[in-house]
């Protein structure tokens, strides 16, 4: 694994005792099980699972979009669960990337103005320029592309250099290469890896296809809520 030195001083992903509790009394489900999982900066995680699992949850809760029932979730260490409001979504936009199936771009932005979008949301510089990153994904000569100009492998290159664009400690990817061909998923999530490891990210990628799995650090696998190795 190559890391930049950045990554020393980062904190990753840290999720202890996390329970996920629906509904109540015979219609109870735990939705994740006394989770535990790590995620150092620089290292790419993949979880796999049947659907139903709770594999989404578990991404949920870790970007802070979903409160657990019980335990701890830490980014850049701060527990989530301490925060609320106006502290949670500033948290999350400071700290937090996710990189969503289809990229989830916005159609009237072009590439570059899906980056800068950011840096006007959070109100600061990145610390990578945005045609740095869109360079670093193989995208710089269509930068002035909008998404509808643009392949599903392209778009996912796009959606990966935005997630960047704040400086995230953690990166959540849900099903990457959901719309992609073989060829253009390993390219997708070799391009995921490398970029988790320059940048010293603490990446969780939530995916179905096995064939990708050898670029990531560790593969573990969710079943019925509860986290296990494959």
């Amino acid at each position: 694994m190559t890391t930049t030195t950045a990554t020393a001083t980062r904190t990753g992903l840290a999720l202890s005792d996390v329970v996920l509790t629906f509904g109540d009394g015979d219609t109870q489900v735990n939705a994740l099980d006394h989770v535990d999982l790590t995620v150092a900066p620089g290292e790419i995680v993949a979880i796999v699972g049947p659907s139903g699992a709770g594999k989404s949850s578990l991404l949920a809760v870790a970007g802070g979009l979903t409160r657990p029932t019980s335990g701890s979730v830490v980014v850049a260490g701060h527990d989530l669960t301490s925060l609320s409001g106006g502290a949670l979504a500033r948290f999350r936009r400071e700290n937090l990337g996710f990189v969503f199936q289809s990229g989830n771009l916005v159609p009237a932005l072009t590439a570059i103005d899906q980056l800068r979008l950011v840096e006007k949301i959070t109100g600061r510089r990145a610390a990578t320029p945005p045609e740095r990153l869109l360079e670093s994904v193989g995208m710089a000569e269509r930068a002035n592309r909008r998404p509808g100009k643009l392949s599903g492998g392209e778009r996912q290159r796009v959606g990966i250099a935005r997630a960047l664009v704040a400086s995230p400690s953690v990166l959540l990817v849900d099903e990457p290469t959901a719309a992609l061909d073989r060829r253009r998923s390993h390219e997708i999530v070799e391009l995921l890896a490398r970029e988790t490891h320059e940048f010293g990210v603490a990446t969780v990628m939530v995916t179905h296809d096995h064939d990708v799995l050898e670029h990531c650090d560790r593969v573990l696998e969710m079943v019925d809520g509860r986290l296990g190795t494959v």
